[in-house]
C-alpha cells in the first residue's frame, strides 16, 4: 500500500471519529462506506460476525455495539430516521477483521484498529508488516500447488527442489540458493523467502504462477521441460524488475518472518 494512500485512509478513519465521555467511537453507517460497502444489507451480516467475535472473547456487545436512532437527509431535503450502530475502536476492529483484507480500505482498518497509539509510521510498519507475511503465505501457496501438479506429471519431491532452485538461480542473476542464503547471512535450514523483502516474494511468486498456468496450459510433463518453463519465467521476471533497476541478489534481508508472525500474534492479543 502506498504512503499517500495511508494518509489519506488515515484522515478518513481520524474524521469519521466522536468522543463522548472520554470514549472514542465510530457510526457503523459512516465506517460501511469507509469501507467501501454499497450496500447496509451486506455490511450488517458483517457486523452481525463481529459481535459473534466480541461474545467469544469475553466481551459485552453492548458495550461496544450500541444501537441508536438518527436522522438523516434525504435528496428532496427532508429527513428519514435510520437504525444506526455506535461502535467502539474494538467493535470496529471486530468489523474489520471479519472483511476481506484484498481491499485496500479493510487491509489498512484492520491495521488502523489495532493500533491503540495512532502515530502515522506505526501504522505504516505494520501495515508493511503485514503485506509482507499475506505475500510469503501467498508464495506458500503458490509453490505448494506447484509441487502437487508436477508431481501429477512425473517429477517428485526432490525433483520439485531442483527446479525451484534453478529458479531462483535464474532469478538471482547466477546466485544459486545457497549462495543467497550466505549473502543475506541466514541459516542454511530455513527457506530463503523467510529473509527475503516483500517485492522479491511477490517477484517469487509470480513467476511460480506463470509456471503453475503454463504448465496446466501447455499439459508440460517431466523435470526437464517443467524446469525450462520455470527458468524462463524466472528471468522475464528478473528483467521485469529490472526496468525498474531493481536487482534481487543487492536488496539487503529483511527481518526473520517468524519474527514478525509473533509480533503480529502478540499485537492481536493486546488489542
Amino acid at each position: 500500500m502506498k504512503k499517500e494512500t495511508i494518509v489519506r485512509l488515515n484522515k478518513s478513519f481520524e474524521g469519521s471519529s466522536y468522543q463522548e465521555d472520554g470514549v472514542e467511537y465510530w457510526f457503523a453507517r459512516d465506517l460501511q462506506l469507509l469501507l467501501d460497502y454499497d450496500e447496509w444489507r451486506n455490511f450488517s451480516k458483517v457486523i452481525d460476525k463481529a459481535k459473534i467475535a466480541c461474545e467469544n472473547s469475553a466481551q459485552r456487545v453492548d458495550d461496544h455495539f450500541v444501537d441508536v436512532n438518527k436522522m438523516v437527509k434525504l435528496g428532496s431535503g427532508s429527513e428519514r430516521e435510520v437504525n444506526d450502530i455506535m461502535l467502539t475502536r474494538y467493535a470496529c476492529y471486530l468489523i474489520a477483521q471479519n472483511g476481506d483484507p484484498r481491499k485496500e480500505q479493510i487491509a489498512f482498518a484492520q491495521s488502523y484498529f489495532a493500533i491503540q497509539a495512532r502515530k502515522q509510521e506505526l501504522l505504516e510498519e505494520r501495515i508493511l508488516l503485514v503485506e509482507r507475511m499475506q505475500a510469503r503465505e501467498k508464495l506458500v501457496a503458490t509453490e505448494t500447488e506447484l509441487s502437487q501438479i508436477i508431481y501429477e506429471r512425473g517429477v517428485d519431491n526432490q525433483g520439485f527442489g531442483r527446479i525451484r532452485s534453478k529458479g531462483d538461480h535464474a532469478l538471482f542473476g547466477g546466485h544459486t540458493t545457497l549462495q543467497m542464503k550466505k549473502r543475506l547471512g541466514m541459516p542454511e535450514n530455513r527457506p530463503l523467502a523467510d529473509f527475503l523483502p516483500t517485492i522479491t516474494i511477490k517477484a517469487k511468486d509470480l513467476a511460480t504462477e506463470i509456471t503453475n498456468f503454463n504448465v496446466k496450459r501447455d499439459d508440460l510433463h517431466g523435470e526437464v521441460r517443467i524446469t525450462a518453463e520455470h527458468v524462463k519465467n524466472n528471468k522475464d521476471v528478473r528483467v521485469l524488475l529490472a526496468k525498474s533497476d531493481i536487482k534481487p541478489e543487492e536488496l539487503p534481508p529483511e527481518e526473520d518472518i517468524k519474527k514478525l508472525e509473533r509480533r503480529v500474534k502478540a499485537d492481536k492479543k493486546l488489542s
